[in-house]
């Protein structure tokens, strides 16, 4: 008897897929990184047990964790929202930087004593700002078929260098003794803080867009018209949804949320703008987006494991005998003393 194996492409796929790849993404990541650490005569184990002791065996990491958790939330669904009308926003970075250099030119230009106003006067900037900015993509996406990929990832220089531009020339701080940034911002431009930790306020404005992200691609006409032009713009179109329309909506909206994670960055945790405020939260939202398989609970929780690889990152970094108090940590890591 003779057997003979047929490969189908699965159309959809389960919830049990749904939930578990991600999961065995994150666990491939962390075995070849394993490797990685092995040729360089370092534990793997003991690495991953310093990360994560660093970052969740108090309540400092843990509050770092959020704070490192919130841009990625907020440019994660900015992201998200786009790639479910199968529309790549690459972009995400420098609509970040666009919305911070919009926010510190609303404390510039248009200040206020008032928390309320100041903070809503800045937050109408980064929304403008970082909208305006994708949708330059989105409109040269709609009217003459400009590869979006191409058009946001090179607006994303143009957005961090045009920041630079102000940080480095016009908005120079003249007290900084010649270090690159900006004014500090009154006490009425900063998000409030919570629990005398950094965590900010932006922490609800990342909860809030989750729960509308999925407010509007579950519950109203134009999250339907979104899904349909995802899953097939031809007969999207046939049925009457404008495409043009929504790729320079749906750009506008991307980027002002985009823009949104600027300002809460600057406004809760710098405190002014200077260069390299953000590492690159704009990147790293698209693979949250992806592991997260575009649903905004997991991009929370996607977030939040990727906020604990930072701060553990971050933690290992600084075990160094020369300055690091726990040379038994440095030891477990190394298999060494320090300075053998």
């Amino acid at each position: 008897m003779r057997y003979r194996i047929v490969l189908r492409r699965r159309f959809k796929t389960g919830a049990f897929f749904e939930g578990i790849l991600p999961v065995i993404s994150i666990f491939a990541a962390l075995l070849f990184s394993g490797g990685a650490l092995l040729l360089f005569g370092v534990s793997p184990l003991a690495a991953y047990r310093a990360m994560f002791r660093g970052a969740l065996g108090s309540g400092y990491g843990l509050s770092e964790v959020i704070v490192k958790a919130i841009p990625l939330v907020i440019s994660g669904v900015a992201v998200a929202l786009a790639f479910r009308m199968k529309v790549w926003n690459i972009g995400a970075e420098g609509q970040i930087y666009l919305g911070a250099l919009a926010s510190a030119a609303a404390v510039r230009f248009l200040p206020s004593d008032s928390r309320v106003v100041m903070l809503l006067t800045m937050t109408v900037a980064a929304i403008i700002a970082g909208g305006a900015w994708g949708y330059v993509a989105g409109f040269l996406k709609s009217r003459w078929n400009v590869n979006e990929v191409i058009t946001t990832l090179m607006l994303n220089y143009v957005g961090i260098h045009l920041a630079d531009y102000f940080i480095y020339g016009p908005w120079r701080d003249p007290s900084s003794l010649g270090f690159p940034m900006t004014p500090p911002f009154p006490p009425s431009a900063r998000l409030p803080l919570f629990f005398g930790t950094r965590v900010h306020l932006g922490i609800l404005a990342a909860v809030l867009l989750v729960l509308l992200f999925r407010l509007v691609i579950r519950w109203t006409r134009w999250g339907f018209e979104i899904r349909a032009i995802g899953d097939n713009p031809r007969a999207a179109e046939y049925a009457g949804i404008s495409y043009g329309r929504n790729v320079v909506l749906l750009m506008f909206i991307s980027g002002a949320i985009a823009g949104l994670a600027g300002m809460t960055e600057i406004a809760g945790l710098q405190g002014r703008l200077q260069p390299g405020f953000s590492p690159g939260y704009g990147y790293t939202a698209i693979i949250v987006a992806w592991l997260a398989r575009l649903n905004p609970w997991g991009i929370m929780m996607v977030s939040f494991f990727m906020g604990v690889l930072l701060v553990g990152g971050d933690t290992i970094q600084v075990i160094n005998p020369l300055r690091h108090p726990r040379r038994d940590t440095y030891r477990e890591i190394r298999g060494t003393e320090p300075g053998a």
